[in-house]
């Protein structure tokens, strides 16, 4: 059995179109108009955007809203934090330190897991959570007075 295949290309047939109408002076500036419409949408949801993800701005509020009940809040954040922060750094490396004095043995069975992790999880989450806190209620304390002394400038 012998088959034979002849392949050839395909041409599409040409066809007289119209040549594309040229755009008016109108036409041109309804697209303009229309283009800069939709910037203006794109600007304004990345605006709300940012802001939607601007961490600063929830503790901002926050801080506006109990001024009164609490004035010197940031201030005193902004005042405990390096302690915060060094006792945290101290925990951390006392963990490493014990990691690497007891090797894989320090954590290698149930028994050492549940010491090493009584001894540093509970205050180490505890901690990490006090300093997510207190950091961004300090830096927005700070943002808002820089804000406020632009404003008077």
């Amino acid at each position: 059995m012998n088959f034979q295949f002849d392949v050839s290309t395909f041409v599409a047939p040409v066809t007289q179109t119209e040549a594309p109408v040229p755009a008016t002076p109108e036409t041109t500036a309804d697209l303009l108009r229309q283009l800069l419409d939709v910037q203006r949408q794109q600007l304004t949801l990345a605006q709300q955007a940012a802001a939607a993800h601007d961490v600063g701005s929830r503790w901002r509020a926050f801080l506006a809203r109990w001024r009164e009940d609490f004035p010197d809040l940031s201030e005193y954040c902004r005042e405990v934090l390096p302690h915060l922060e060094r006792a945290y750094g101290m925990l951390i490396a006392d963990l490493v330190d014990q990691l690497r004095q007891n090797g894989s043995g320090a954590i290698d069975n149930d028994f050492s897991l549940q010491e090493f992790l009584d001894r540093y999880g509970m205050r180490l989450a505890q901690l990490g959570t006090i300093l997510t806190l207190v950091g961004p209620i300090a830096e927005a304390g700070q943002q808002g007075e820089a804000s406020q002394g632009q404003g008077q400038g």
